[in-house]
């Protein structure tokens, strides 16, 4: 009994390491610019961080746009239907792997950040300064217009500081302030409602669904839009019994 009981206390000490060996490989779920899935494995693109699906930029005419479903969509588009070999690092504080991804020997974080889909995300590495400052110079992806930081955008407050653009539009911190979930759907695609009950539980409602018209999208009722059923799946949402 003690044998099995050291044995099983040695492979908890081993775990962090056996995970960081393991490679993960697959055709993806892309969920977001910096989140995809592999089978059962939840994986968070390390060393990057990506806009959210609901977060809005500024275009270089200064009008609004969907840089975090067009993140997604890019990296949709370039490595979506390939397989993935992604390396394990540890895990994060949801639960999901933190990895650094590679499609056929492209780096896929260095894609996302030169492509300006993505920043360095400097507090836990600075592997891809160098790629960011590129599209920065380039005026790639979001550094075409004015945008928010993802890591500030999730904690956003008046005082937060704005990216791009050397002089944005006056009313350049209000829509950049403000979230894709408001009562206008951020794209003809993304047109799935989320709200939460009184339970708690978050539930999608697929347009001609029983509430679907009657559901308000209000940021302040913690209502959100998603473009797919996997989408809404992965934010943990569930479909309406109704």
């Amino acid at each position: 009994m003690k044998s099995k009981t050291l044995l099983a206390a040695v492979l908890i000490l081993l775990a962090p390491e056996i995970a960081r060996s393991a490679e993960i490989a697959g055709v993806p779920k892309i969920r977001e610019g910096d989140h995809i899935q592999i089978g059962n494995s939840r994986i968070r693109l390390g060393g990057i961080d990506a806009p959210s699906t609901d977060q809005l930029c500024l275009n270089h005419h200064g009008e609004r746009w969907t840089c975090g479903v067009a993140a997604r969509d890019e990296l949709v588009r370039h490595a979506g239907d390939k397989s993935w070999t992604c390396h394990p690092r540890t895990t994060d504080r949801r639960g999901r792997i933190v990895a650094r991804c590679e499609v056929d020997g492209e780096d896929i974080q260095k894609w996302l950040v030169a492509s300006g889909w993505a920043l360095s995300y400097t507090r836990v590495s600075h592997d891809y300064d160098a790629d960011e400052k590129a599209a920065r110079e380039a005026k790639a992806g979001m550094w075409q217009g004015a945008f928010i930081a993802p890591w500030d955008w999730r904690a956003r407050n008046k005082k937060t500081a704005i990216l791009g653009a050397t002089k944005p539009p006056e009313n350049a911190s209000t829509i950049l302030l403000a979230s894709a979930s408001g009562s206008v759907a951020p794209s003809p695609d993304c047109t799935i409602k989320g709200n939460v009950n009184r339970s708690g539980e978050c539930i999608y409602h697929q347009p001609g669904s029983r509430w679907y018209a009657k559901i308000e999208m209000k940021i302040s009722k913690g209502t959100r839009w998603f473009c797919s059923v996997d989408e809404a799946e992965a934010a943990g949402c569930r479909e309406t019994k109704r």
